[in-house]
């Protein structure tokens, strides 16, 4: 095949490419988008020429026993942040985003300032007594009507002093843990399936 006959060919499919272009192709990569940075969850860092691994969460590496403890960096038993990431297909183009307002600091890194409100103390006692197998309705060395541990690991004691401090505002480092962006390894297997797919049109 000449390059007039493939030019006759590709005019011949004229309709299947402007569907493959404006309808297609956006969802296709859109997907792969999509599983590719959700995939970076599990393998715990962001897949760019390589696995560019996250800084560990350090509910990781403390004693804690609680339900955190199961969970790896960025994740949890919401998966709120992984379960945002979502693709919306428009013409001729897929925009990846996430509505989760924590999102950029993570993917950017940075500083936040809390204000430290009772709500937010409430919750810190509720992580502490969790962390320290603290529980309610035992009558053997009981500690505001719930029952001690015999230890209290750090992770406990990090929601202790949270829910103790005097602070009225918290400063806290975010390390950058970036899970959506440019990926050269995105880009080559969006290009692979365009070639595919343009394949499948002309029968190649």
């Amino acid at each position: 095949m000449d390059i007039k006959d493939f030019a006759s060919l590709v005019r011949g499919r004229e309709n299947e490419f402007r569907e493959l272009v404006s309808r297609r192709l956006p969802v296709i990569a859109g997907r792969l988008a999509v599983d590719h940075f959700r995939e970076g969850f599990r393998q715990g860092g962001f897949i760019d020429t390589g696995l560019d691994r996250w800084e560990p969460a350090k509910r990781l590496s403390s004693a804690g026993d609680g339900a955190a403890s199961n969970y790896g960096t960025l994740l949890s038993g919401h998966n709120r942040l992984f379960s945002s990431i979502r693709s919306m297909p428009r013409a001729g183009m897929a925009v990846v985003r996430t509505d989760c307002p924590y999102a950029r600091i993570h993917n950017e890194g940075g500083t936040r300032v809390s204000t430290v409100t009772p709500k937010m103390r409430r919750y810190a006692w509720y992580r502490y007594y969790r962390e320290a197998g603290i529980r309610k309705g035992s009558s053997a060395g009981k500690r505001g009507g719930r029952t001690a541990a015999p230890s209290e690991n750090p992770r406990a004691m990090f929601w202790k002093r949270m829910a103790l401090t005097r602070k009225a505002k918290l400063t806290a480092r975010i390390p950058k843990r970036q899970f959506i962006g440019p990926s050269r390894v995105l880009s080559d297997n969006i290009s692979a399936r365009i070639e595919e797919e343009i394949r499948k049109i002309l029968n190649l």
